[in-house]
């Protein structure tokens, strides 16, 4: 059976660092994932391999600045951004699916590559004039990184960078978030 081709997973910038290179090389292409003609791109053993993911953590975490929270996004991006704001020395604030949180303070209904999906904002967990990085696993189309920015703007925070680990660069996802920063340790 063949699947998408797809870019091989690069490190960005100039200068690959030895570390991130050996990340790269962890993450496994699954075609026809979640529908046919998706090539999804798998971070588990990225996760899974400690010195892989603290050397992402460590990265991720250099970016975050003065924010005072870190925002992740469903589901891997909870991962991430966790261990992200650990590492910062910040909060985690989660950004779930539709349905998943008791108390919700804004909800975002967008358009995916292969559907729609919601995304809810937790309530009475983020000050107004807060200062948040969000990070995710994948940035792709920038549906999902746009919604959840809307998300935290309509709550009163000011988003001052999104972070991932991989960017699907022929997906053009990163005008979507506009003057946000957008940082992204892989590329394919």
């Amino acid at each position: 059976m063949t699947g998408p081709v797809a870019d091989p997973v690069a490190v960005a910038g100039p200068d690959p660092d030895p570390d991130l290179e050996r990340v790269a090389g962890l993450v496994r292409d699954v075609p026809d994932f979640p529908s046919p003609g998706i090539l999804f791109r798998d971070i588990t053993p990225v996760l899974a391999d400690a010195e892989a993911f603290t050397a992402v953590t460590t990265e991720l975490a250099a970016l975050v600045g003065e924010a005072d929270l870190v925002a992740g996004i469903e589901a891997r991006g909870f991962l991430l951004g966790a261990a992200v704001a650990v590492v910062a020395g910040t909060g985690v604030i989660p950004i779930r699916k539709s349905g998943k949180l008791p108390r919700v303070a804004a909800s975002r209904t967008y358009d995916l590559e292969y559907g729609t999906a919601t995304l809810e904002l937790p309530a009475d967990t983020l000050r107004a004039g807060a200062r948040v990085f969000l990070v995710d696993d994948v940035l792709a189309t920038g549906g999902t990184a746009a919604a959840s920015a809307d998300l935290l703007r309509e709550a009163g925070a000011t988003v001052v960078g999104f972070g991932a680990l991989l960017e699907l660069t022929a997906l053009n996802g990163r005008p979507r978030l506009g003057d946000v920063p957008v940082h992204a340790l892989l590329t394919a």
